[in-house]
């Protein structure tokens, strides 16, 4: 739902609508199902307001701040025809969910983090009614949300971009998809981004003008056309567009910094729950087909839960992180807001507590490790990551992967986990 890609990958969606996952046959315990399904027994509502539509109550039923407004102006979402730099696209998220809303839009774009299924998409009509409903989208969202960009599971996705000022990319460039791994100066190519970041420049703010972009010339010399110096660290978007219809003037760096790290490890995770689910499902078939005990686990099973759990372990840890050479600093609430959310072990020291100088946080470890789907992960998967956590935080030699992690930040990670609820 973060953004949309033009790309289809049927073989990955008939996959995933196949045993074990039934994917648009299955009902999703998500959040905004849960919304829903309160909404069908009046335990819930949505008002209606006549500048937002209903934005400002999914948000508040969904508990999703309003500080982390992040404003995408490139056209590369379901309402691309209401994307442009002068009316981006508002993206509000916790760390479960992520809605979508464009000034005059038709509908509310929602999406969810779901343990079984990955992500999940609903849209809400923008029209004003006694029973508004959410609708889970499948098969118009699949298109590009369940194909090569998303690991062929259902997931999301933000991109960077070259855009023009249309806000159109200009896909002959090339665009990024983008993580805590991504180098700064690939960031937030179509984005509004308020900030500042010292030194470090990004591809946010700024768009190629529409007579050059589309002139024919070498790869490198269009790229370069993008003008990162007039976007860098700016603090006040008025000089843009107008931001008053909008439920915040910001569009913060760090929001976007949170965002595209969840993103990934939302993404990682689902890649994680798939392959162990289909690991125990083959594994069933095979154990009935040659006639062996239920509980039978043969080597080929093993690996393939011990790779999954080996790709969670390295995301949590932040393995391949950039470094940031900041300091960088929001513009809104979002950093102070996301830090006191814990949890807090007896040192009042928590996975969200920022860093925002050499990396994103001061303990590399991802906060979404508390998340429902981390913590629903199949049992196969889910025991060897905490195993290979402990082995990894408890090691006075750890591999090349994990050098990025000092003494003191294994011993610090381990001991949150600890006092968290997370290892025992």
């Amino acid at each position: 739902m973060v953004a949309l890609l033009f790309n289809h990958n049927t073989w990955a969606q008939d996959k995933f609508e196949q045993p074990p996952i039934l994917y648009s046959t299955t009902k999703p315990t998500d959040p905004v199902q849960q919304l829903a399904e309160r909404l069908a027994t009046g335990s819930a509502s949505l008002e209606w307001n006549d500048e937002h539509g209903y934005l400002e109550a999914i948000l508040a039923n969904l508990q999703i701040p309003v500080s982390s407004q992040s404003l995408v102006f490139s056209k590369t979402s379901l309402q691309v025809s209401r994307i442009t730099p002068q009316t981006p696209r508002a993206v509000y998220f916790n760390d479960e969910t992520y809605v979508g809303w464009v000034p005059h839009g038709n509908v509310i774009e929602i999406s969810a983090a779901d343990p079984h299924l990955g992500a999940t998409f609903y849209s809400v009509k923008q029209e004003k009614a006694d029973s508004p409903m959410l609708l889970r989208e499948t098969a118009r969202c699949l298109q590009c949300h369940g194909a090569t960009h998303t690991r062929g599971r259902p997931g999301h996705i933000v991109r960077s971009v070259f855009p023009n000022e249309t806000g159109m990319p200009e896909y002959s460039l090339g665009t990024s998809l983008i993580s805590h791994q991504s180098d700064f100066h690939e960031r937030f190519g179509g984005w509004y981004v308020t900030g500042t970041h010292g030194q470090l420049r990004h591809r946010g703010n700024s768009w190629l003008p529409v007579s050059e972009a589309s002139s024919v010339r070498r790869l490198q010399r269009e790229q370069s056309e993008l003008d990162t110096e007039a976007g860098a660290n700016t603090i006040d978007l008025k000089g843009f567009f107008d931001t008053s219809p909008y439920l915040t003037s910001h569009s913060d760096i760090v929001a976007l910094l949170v965002l595209q790290h969840q993103v990934y490890m939302h993404n990682v995770i689902t890649e994680a729950s798939f392959a162990g689910q289909q690991a125990a499902y083959d594994l069933q078939v095979m154990n009935k087909v040659f006639e062996r005990k239920p509980d039978f686990e043969s080597e080929s099973t093993r690996r393939r839960y011990d790779s999954a759990a080996d790709k969670v372990v390295e995301a949590l840890l932040f393995c391949g992180e950039a470094e940031l050479n900041g300091p960088i600093l929001g513009t809104s609430e979002f950093a102070t807001e996301f830090q006191k959310r814990g949890p807090f072990d007896s040192s009042e020291r928590s996975l969200r507590e920022f860093d925002l100088e050499k990396r994103m946080f001061k303990y590399p470890c991802s906060f979404l490790i508390y998340s429902d789907s981390f913590r629903q992960l199949p049992e196969s998967v889910h025991s060897r990551v905490v195993k290979r956590l402990k082995d990894v935080l408890s090691s006075e030699e750890v591999s090349k992967k994990f050098a990025h992690l000092s003494a003191a930040d294994r011993l610090a990670i381990k001991e949150i986990l600890e006092e968290t609820g997370v290892l025992e």
